[in-house]
């Protein structure tokens, strides 16, 4: 069991009193945070279906709800389990939005994990940086290319460290 957060946050007692706008706090405060690990984590073939906030104000609604199970258990910090609702939540928006693709093999996605694992292309874009000239875009282009290249060669677990040390 980890410590026990729920008894010390004044907020989260609140929110499990079922105080509404102490929930909305709660909520609020780790927003940023989630939403770093939803963009990290949304596939560019949902971009334009699902943003991030859709994904979070389903997440909420989930919290709502699930709010008395996060109580009785006390398995995780709050964080995390709110981590894991969230992820749950981006796991549903792809088998909803991809589920009936997932029949071609070039648009597979495991749908058995938790939360979909962080897009290569979007790590090495981010490790290749954000140049301005013409020449440095070019670089960065390449750069970019060799660090996908590199990430897709790495274990799935080396990839989500990476993710969670430098992203999330």
């Amino acid at each position: 069991m980890v410590s026990d957060e729920t008894e010390y946050d004044p907020l989260i007692q609140r929110a499990l009193a079922g105080e509404e706008a102490a929930l909305a706090d709660l909520f609020d405060a780790h927003r940023a945070r989630l939403e770093r690990m939803v963009n990290l984590r949304l596939d560019r073939r949902l971009q334009a279906r699902v943003d991030a906030s859709d994904v979070l104000q389903e997440a909420y609604i989930d919290l709502a709800q699930r709010l008395p199970e996060f109580a009785r258990q006390k398995k995780y910090a709050f964080f995390l389990w709110l981590r894991l609702i969230t992820g749950q939540r981006l796991a549903k928006a792809y088998e909803r939005h991809l589920g009936a693709a997932m029949r071609n093999a070039d648009l597979e996605v495991a749908l058995n994990q938790a939360m979909p694992q962080a897009s290569t292309f979007f790590l090495a874009a981010r490790l290749a940086g954000t140049d301005t000239s013409v020449s440095q875009q070019m670089i960065r282009a390449e750069r970019q290319a060799k660090l996908q290249e590199v990430l897709n060669g790495m274990d799935p677990n080396d990839r989500e460290i990476l993710a969670l040390r430098h992203f999330e």
